[in-house]
């Protein structure tokens, strides 16, 4: 009896998967960089713009998508 070859699961990238993540509509968004420390030498209105969100450049959302397969 021959044995069932198994299908191979991908794994998702344990970084990516802290700091991106996909909306309703399935577009992949990350927060801002630069928003960790050293805010009293950045503006109130750079600080603001950095709390937000951003949407992944579409050039890299399909190489995005092999390092997080699972998420929805």
């Amino acid at each position: 009896m021959a044995k069932k070859a198994k299908k191979i699961k991908m794994k998702t990238h344990s970084g990516a998967k802290k700091r991106l993540f996909v909306t309703g509509t399935g577009k992949i968004r990350h927060y801002r960089s630069g928003h960790g420390h050293k805010l009293e030498h950045k503006g109130h209105a750079r600080r603001r713009r950095l709390r937000q969100d951003t949407a992944i450049n579409k050039v890299y959302a399909k190489e995005i998508r092999t390092l997080i397969p699972y998420k929805k």
